[in-house]
């Protein structure tokens, strides 16, 4: 049984490779977006990466800076098949999962206007913005000291694998493949 998490910047490809992982591969998806999209509905406030932030901030602040990663960690073991966590954004998720063993962490990286244009098209609750404020949300949570909050830039160091998603499709399913084996 494989656990990966994936981590990455907005609009990069998290997703599709998700996606590719599911369809292609078998591997069962735990979504950190799907956990706190929960919460905020029952807590009835709106849905968008504001409320998202706060949420996931709230609950790494209340429980630990690993808590939701560490809760979907607990439903892929459960689930006896390979599982993909996506999204990984705290160190303390990173540590926490590679210490459980049986984990590995790939990030996915593209260029930001292609990541922006991406957004656009994707069109999701949280993707109706503006190029500055994709920037805005980009350098916020890319860089943070504090350990509840989004420091994707290291949780990317950290990874096991990355992938540079700026061509074809074909040639990232390529370089999965090439790393799962």
């Amino acid at each position: 049984m494989k656990i990966i998490g994936i981590t990455g910047t907005l609009g990069a490809g998290k997703g599709t490779i998700v996606d590719y992982l599911t369809t292609h591969h078998g591997f069962k998806h735990f979504s950190v977006r799907g956990y706190l999209i929960k919460i905020i509905n029952q807590k009835g406030m709106e849905v968008n990466r504001d409320s998202m932030v706060a949420i996931a901030n709230e609950l790494r602040a209340t429980n630990s800076p690993s808590f939701i990663a560490e809760e979907l960690f607990k439903e892929a073991m459960e689930s006896g098949q390979n599982c993909i966590i996506e999204s990984i954004r705290t160190l303390g998720e990173v540590n926490a999962l590679k210490a459980k063993g049986n984990f590995s962490l790939f990030a996915v990286d593209a260029n930001r206007k292609l990541r922006y244009e991406r957004i656009v098209e994707r069109a999701s609750e949280t993707d109706r913005i503006s190029f500055d404020t994709f920037v805005e949300n980009e350098e916020r949570e890319m860089n943070s000291i504090d350990p509840n909050k989004q420091n994707i830039a290291a949780c990317m160091i950290l990874a096991d694998y990355t992938f540079t998603n700026d061509g074809s499709l074909e040639k990232l399913y390529k370089d999965i493949d090439l790393v799962l084996g």
